[in-house]
């Protein structure tokens, strides 16, 4: 969270503003995204993720990275409030079934860590039978040894009194990283209560995956808006200033609603399976074919909103010796809309 703080505050729009920070996020968004599969009694695979964000004003970003973004998003001109901006900072955690082994493993996935901070745009637009949502990230990071993986989980379980991971000398080697990830949803049946149906495509692309994705979620609720919970995936979040120009500032003091939905994945390439691209790193076989099925509840009062999802993913890779097999993990989300 530091490191964020640090990066709105050296701005040059903002060194000359009174009131600092304080004004930069005056009209933003704290996120706190948590993922992690021992809530459902594991620690393996896609074991934890973390990721904290805040949304920031565009004059606070340099003026070129924020014409690429209106350009890629369909809105160049910069004289409208089209397009909003966040920037967040994450980390993952991947680990295979047994992390009590310090040998290598080399029939299960490559311990890795990643380690980034990511720069998001977002656009919302209204037609006349549905809204719709674009989103562009960002991400730049290291994978390996320098992404802390290691110090966390060591810390971490070391503090709730969980088995100790002892293979982390084998996990895949230091390498700068980035992932650019575009996200495209539509929201049919715009009334605020009742159901809607939120239908997504999108692409990532970059040395950490590659891969096509689309799916989308059913939602029933009393004063819903946006569209659909927040996730810690690129583009999984919603900012809130597009949420304001979303709803105009006008929206009713509480909000929840249920939802189900499903992603679907095309996977060309994940450095957490295929290995890393510079150096030489175990790797399994990736499938090139994977889904999330997922459902829960997201509940907002006032500036104050949770979600809470549950995550059934299917298997991402096989070996000699078996497949990873399914994993179930839950996300968290909390936001905070000043």
């Amino acid at each position: 969270m530091a490191i964020i703080l640090m990066a709105i505050a050296a701005s040059p729009a903002g060194a000359a503003e009174p009131g600092g920070i304080g004004d930069k996020l005056r009209d933003a968004q704290l996120q706190i995204f948590i993922e992690n599969d021992k809530w459902h009694r594991t620690d393996r695979n896609y074991t934890n993720g973390l990721k904290i964000g805040v949304g920031i004003l565009e004059k606070h970003i340099p003026e070129e990275i924020g014409d690429a973004f209106r350009s890629l998003l369909g809105a160049p001109s910069r004289q409208s409030d089209e397009v909003h901006f966040g920037l967040f900072l994450g980390h993952n955690m991947y680990t295979p079934r047994d992390i009590t082994l310090a040998a290598p493993q080399p029939f299960d996935r490559p311990w890795a860590g990643w380690l980034y901070l990511g720069l998001v745009g977002q656009r919302v637009a209204k037609a006349a039978k549905y809204d719709t949502l674009d989103t562009l990230e960002v991400d730049v990071g290291l994978v390996g040894r320098y992404s802390y993986a290691e110090d966390i989980q060591s810390w971490w379980h070391d503090r709730i009194g969980a088995a100790s991971p002892e293979g982390w000398a084998n996990q895949v080697p230091n390498e700068p990283a980035f992932l650019v990830s575009y996200v495209h949803k539509r929201r049919y049946g715009v009334e605020r209560d009742g159901f809607d149906f939120i239908p997504h495509v999108g692409m990532s692309l970059g040395t950490v995956a590659t891969f096509a994705r689309a799916g989308g979620i059913v939602r029933l609720g009393v004063n819903k808006t946006g569209f659909g919970p927040d996730r810690i995936e690129p583009g999984g979040a919603m900012l809130q200033r597009a949420r304001e120009s979303y709803t105009k500032g006008n929206r009713e003091p509480f909000e929840t609603f249920v939802f189900a939905g499903l992603d679907a994945r095309l996977v060309a390439y994940s450095i957490f399976l295929d290995g890393t691209v510079f150096h030489e790193s175990a790797s399994v076989d990736r499938r090139p074919f994977v889904y999330d099925v997922f459902g829960g509840v997201s509940v907002r009062w006032e500036f104050v909103r949770a979600s809470l999802t549950s995550v059934l993913r299917s298997e991402e890779f096989t070996s000699s010796r078996g497949g990873g097999g399914r994993q179930r993990f839950y996300s968290l989300n909390v936001g905070f809309e000043f």
